[in-house]
């Protein structure tokens, strides 16, 4: 059997479907389909300098910039994309994304001038449980995009933590205070850093990243995640 009856026919009994609308995909779409890539309410914080994603490190940390793909409400549909994402096994998807998400960054001479591309890391027994990292994924796809250096070894996850889930902000920086350590400063010295996450509230786990890199390197920090509340 061809490839393409091959595909046809694993379409007509597996038919892919768009992760926030439920319509079935055509051929050239990968897990969301046109329509809502199109529609997502895209933040455009990546051509504003000083914007509400930024302003959340204001006083706490020395970001350079700071910026979301997209913005999500409690109920929306968008907010089944991180979810299927984050707790469905899709890991995919957020490579997907991360792509479209490279391609604004590109637009944007504060972004597209970064040197590495560093996700947030889980610590090792939360990703082992999970089976992956979802911020990797979108890493991934950006770097991917913006052909940049990938760095998922240098920057760990040293200490467990509990959720951030119903935390205040005060007790979501409690959580993570310390809990990042950098073994090799001398690979990001000198170097534009984005961290990268899937989605930010408060901002305390990307302050504690930021914190843990800036301490002991001269690099600069940015930050981009895909999605902010």
């Amino acid at each position: 059997m061809n490839t393409p009856i091959l595909f046809y026919l694993t379409e007509l009994l597996f038919p892919r479907l768009c992760v926030v609308c439920g319509d079935k995909l055509i051929e050239q779409e990968n897990w969301i389909c046109l329509h809502c890539l199109h529609h997502i309410p895209r933040t455009n914080f990546h051509l504003e300098t000083e914007n509400r994603v930024a302003q959340l490190f204001y006083g706490r940390v020395e970001i350079e910039y700071a910026t979301s793909f997209f913005y999500f409400s409690k109920g929306s549909k968008y907010q089944s994309l991180l979810h299927n994402l984050k707790y469905k096994g899709m890991k995919e998807l957020g490579e997907e994304i991360g792509k479209h998400f490279g391609i604004d960054l590109m637009q944007s001479p504060q972004f597209s001038s970064v040197d590495v591309i560093c996700p947030v890391p889980l610590h090792p027994q939360k990703e082992k449980k999970r089976g992956y990292n979802q911020s990797w994924w979108i890493a991934s796809g950006i770097a991917g995009q913006m052909q940049k250096e990938l760095s998922d070894d240098n920057l760990k996850r040293i200490t467990a933590t509990e959720t951030q889930t119903r935390k205040t902000r005060f007790e979501r920086w409690q959580n993570v205070e310390g809990i990042f350590e950098l073994f090799h400063p001398e690979k990001f010295s000198g170097k534009h850093i984005l961290l990268v996450d899937d989605v930010v509230t408060t901002g305390s786990t990307l302050e504690a990243c930021a914190q843990a890199i800036l301490s002991k390197t001269d690099a600069k920090v940015s930050i981009a995640t895909l999605a902010t509340a």
